[in-house]
């Protein structure tokens, strides 16, 4: 797939409001770009969406707009015009799109400011989430076990979860469960689990399909530090020095070695 104007537009879209992906992308070699920049780009739309009204019944329009979207991917017919679908429905497999359905799913529970119901809720949301999207994009790339790439997104997940923590709270949304500093070390823990777990399996990832991996080059490192001090997952204190991650990153995506 050629860098057309819809690809330079996700691609654009992705650098000015992910800019943490878009380097994760840019890292990747070029005709993996191809089907990152789209995926991204959907995920830009779609986490936004729930943000930009104040307005439940609009926020579940907005939402209801991309599973019309990806469902008309899945099955196989004409596609609307859109610089995000278009490109989407070039890399996107009927049974992908289906994943995503969940992933925009999901995606209600920002609408409101109901705490989640149980544990199962909560880690059913990361796994539609954060899961869903890496193993669509590491499935469209190339092989790759789904079990893998959900304990990896996971850990992904949850990582960037607790950095979010302060900006949900501020916008009335109670994200946690249990807030208190052992609960969070202890979830941390079990999302650090699920990554050295899905490391072990490194073998199920194909190398193509490592691109999708890259966008979770610091989760190890969040996860380290609000077990270390759980404390700064409130004070939105997880945050990593710009040079030591761009670092991380570039041996990352050198090494394969996720």
């Amino acid at each position: 797939m050629e860098f057309d104007a819809d690809l330079n537009a996700c691609a654009a879209l992705v650098e000015k409001a992910d800019p943490e992906r878009f380097r994760a992308a840019m890292a990747a070699p070029v005709a993996a770009r191809a089907v990152l920049f789209p995926l991204y780009a959907l995920n830009v739309e779609v986490t936004r969406a729930p943000w930009v009204t104040q307005e439940p019944m609009i926020a579940e329009m907005r939402l209801q707009w991309w599973r019309d979207a990806l469902q008309e991917i899945a099955d196989g017919g004409p596609v609307r015009r859109h610089e995000v679908v278009t490109p989407l429905a070039g890399v996107l497999s009927p049974h992908l799109a289906a994943i995503l359905d969940e992933y925009v799913s999901v995606r209600r529970w920002d609408v409101y400011k109901d705490p989640f119901e149980d544990g199962g809720h909560f880690d059913r949301y990361i796994t539609c989430s954060s899961g869903n999207l890496m193993v669509a994009a590491a499935q469209a790339l190339g092989p790759a076990e789904g079990e893998v790439v959900q304990d990896f997104a996971y850990a992904v997940g949850i990582a960037g979860w607790l950095r979010a923590i302060p900006e949900l709270e501020a916008r009335g949304r109670i994200p946690l469960l249990d807030g208190t500093p052992n609960a969070v070390r202890t979830l941390a823990e079990r999302a650090l689990d699920r990554l050295v777990k899905a490391r072990t399996n490194r073998w199920a990832v194909s190398a193509p399909a490592r691109a999708a991996l890259l966008a979770g080059w610091q989760a190890e490192s969040v996860l380290k530090r609000a077990i270390a001090n759980p404390g700064s997952v409130a004070a939105g204190d997880l945050a990593l020095g710009e040079v030591s991650t761009r670092l991380h990153l570039a041996w990352v995506a050198a090494s394969g070695r996720w």
